[in-house]
C-alpha cells in the first residue's frame, strides 16, 4: 500500500475511533530525510487530500500545523520510528490533568509499562526548542502524554502508531475506572508487562483491521491484495 493511501486511511481511522477531534495529525516516514503529514484538515474529512512532504530537518512548509515540529524532532532522534499519531482522546486527557498516565493494569497498558512519560507544560508544542524537549522526554517510549492536551504516539510504522493510540486510550479508560472505585488496583509487574506486550498472533493486524473496517480505501486495498 502506498504511503499516501496509508496516511489517509490512518487519519480517518483515528477520527472514527474518537482519538482526534477537529485537531490532531499523523505522519509517515518516506525516507531518511522526509516524511508525509496530514494537512490542516480534520482527519475524518480527509478524502483525496495529498499528504504534505516535510523535511526531517529544516523549515516547515505551508499548510501544516506548527506542532509538526514534534514529528521532525522525533524522526531525527528515533530511527526506529516510521509513523506518528498526535491524538486527543478524552480518557488520556482526563488522567493527565490528574497528573497521571495509564498504568499497566491490563494487556493494553502493558505496551506502555510502567506508564507513558508526562509532559507537564500545557502550551502547544509549536517551537523547535519545545519539540526537542518533548522528544527528549519521550526517549525510547512508545508514547508521551501532554498534560491537558492528549498524546503523541509512535510506531515502527503508522498502522502500529494508530493501534498503540487506541491501546493508550483503552488503558487510560480502565485506569480512570479503577481509580474511581477508591480501591487499590493490581497492576502488572515488570515481568508480567514484558510477557504480555507482544505482537505475535496478529495483534496489530487485527486491531488495524477493526479500526479501518468501514474505510472504503482500506476495503479496496484488501480486495486488491486478495485478503
Amino acid at each position: 500500500m502506498s504511503a499516501e493511501r496509508t496516511l489517509r486511511i490512518a487519519a480517518r481511522a483515528l477520527s472514527a475511533a474518537g482519538l482526534v477531534t477537529a485537531y490532531g495529525h499523523c505522519s509517515i516516514r518516506r525516507d531518511d530525510s522526509t516524511f508525509l503529514v496530514t494537512p490542516t484538515v480534520p482527519l475524518g474529512q480527509i478524502a483525496r487530500h495529498p499528504g504534505v512532504v516535510v523535511p526531517v530537518t529544516g523549515e516547515l512548509p505551508g499548510g501544516v500545523p506548527g506542532e509538526v515540529r514534534l514529528h521532525q524532532a522525533i524522526y531525527r532522534r528515533r530511527a526506529d520510528v516510521g509513523g506518528i499519531a498526535r491524538v486527543l482522546p478524552i480518557a488520556v486527557r482526563a488522567l493527565s490533568v490528574l497528573g497521571h498516565t495509564a498504568r499497566p493494569l491490563d494487556g493494553t497498558g502493558s505496551y506502555f509499562a510502567p506508564g507513558p512519560p508526562l509532559w507537564s507544560d500545557p502550551r502547544l508544542v509549536r517551537t523547535g526548542e519545545a519539540a526537542e524537549a518533548v522528544a527528549g522526554v519521550l526517549g525510547d517510549a512508545p508514547a508521551i502524554v501532554l498534560r491537558g492536551n492528549g498524546a503523541v504516539v509512535v510506531g515502527a510504522a503508522l498502522p502500529r502508531a494508530v493501534v498503540l493510540a487506541q491501546f493508550l486510550e483503552t488503558a487510560s479508560e480502565l485506569d480512570l475506572a479503577a481509580r474511581s472505585t477508591g480501591a487499590e488496583a493490581i497492576g502488572f509487574s515488570p515481568a508480567e508487562s514484558a510477557a504480555r506486550a507482544v505482537w505475535t498472533g496478529g495483534i496489530e493486524e487485527r486491531m488495524w483491521s477493526y479500526l479501518t473496517r468501514d474505510d472504503p480505501e482500506a476495503c479496496r486495498a484488501s480486495r486488491d491484495t486478495g485478503r
